[in-house]
């Protein structure tokens, strides 16, 4: 049986909808169909539209779904590692999803509180995108978080380079590592992305920090349409990522000519950084570097910072930032 794609939100439930309906990637295609493509029409012309979703049409292609995982990355790293013993090429796009993460982590092996009720998910990217394409993909997954829950009627911002919150507080979040095969040396890049939407019991370390869809919306939501719009929205910005690479390729030219601004641009719109008071570093929660103004976002997706002791404008591609005002 597929996804219900006409129930969106259930108000009157006081109980969290936590039994998670896999979506399938014909209830992906289907939904790309009715929904994602009349909307993404609005932006450019439907044939260039449906380039695009061809393009990103890996994302989802190949779907395996877990009642329970430790960690839905180590999964992914298990899958790599067969297909890379066996000779085997791997299923870019391929997507591991699990109603509840036991082991979860995130950046720096800080804890990821994922129990059933939320979309936990991780796909696995097999890397040709140019370099300065693929710097970009951070950027595409936050993007596609936020736009799923904006979708659902949720007020989120993108916070750089991708966390996704909901006045100061964490809705969703992706953690990107990357790995390379062991016999083909294919670059492999994992993306995990959760999101906080039916479940709303978090530990006490994140009291305050982190708020889910249905504590917002005050109600609880449909995991399984949830997830499948989320897939839909990773082909979208995956698939931009391909159509922005195929015109610089054609143009021969730099990156403003080749339509790459696109996302950046549709990532500002979505963003609550550019004017902020920030701390930055590396691993900002146990060793902050300095407090900055974030002046925007490069092209390429670098952050530009004015230093707050001595006015020094520097432009950081990895990191983090926490809001200080």
């Amino acid at each position: 049986m597929g996804i219900d794609f006409s129930i969106p939100h259930n108000a009157d439930d006081p109980q969290p909808f936590c039994n998670l309906k896999f979506p399938s990637p014909a209830d992906i295609l289907s939904y790309i169909t009715t929904h994602e493509i009349p909307e993404r029409s609005l932006l450019l012309p439907q044939p260039q539209v449906q380039t695009v979703f061809r393009y990103g049409a890996i994302a989802g292609s190949v779907i395996h779904a877990h009642d329970r995982l430790a960690r839905g990355m180590d999964r992914a790293r298990q899958l790599i590692d067969e297909h890379e013993r066996q000779g085997r090429s791997f299923p870019s796009g391929l997507v591991i999803l699990a109603a509840e993460l036991t082991g979860g982590k995130g950046r720096f092996q800080r804890s990821w509180h994922a129990p059933a009720g939320g979309i936990w998910m991780t796909m696995v990217f097999v890397n040709n995108l140019l370099p300065e394409v693929s710097r970009l993909l951070p950027l595409a997954a936050g993007m596609a978080c936020c736009e799923t829950v904006r979708r659902f009627g949720v007020p989120a911002h993108v916070k750089w380079v991708n966390d996704v919150h909901v006045r100061g507080r964490k809705v969703a979040g992706i953690l990107m590592e990357t790995v390379y095969g062991s016999r083909s040396q294919e670059e492999y890049i994992l993306i995990g992305a959760g999101v906080n939407v039916n479940n709303s019991d978090f530990p006490p370390e994140l009291d305050g920090l982190a708020v889910s869809m249905a504590e917002v919306a005050g109600g609880t939501f449909d995991l399984g349409l949830v997830a499948t719009d989320l897939l839909a929205k990773f082909s979208w910005h995956i698939g931009m990522l391909y159509r922005q690479e195929a015109a610089q390729l054609a143009a021969d030219g730099g990156l403003q000519d080749s339509g790459v601004p696109f996302l950046v641009d549709r990532w500002r719109e979505f963003s609550d950084s550019p004017g902020r008071r920030v701390m930055f570093g590396y691993d900002v929660q146990q060793r902050p570097q300095y407090e900055a103004e974030v002046l925007g976002v490069d092209a390429d997706g670098g952050l530009r910072l004015k230093n707050l002791q001595d006015g020094i404008v520097v432009t950081e591609y990895g990191g983090e930032i926490i809001y200080l005002d």
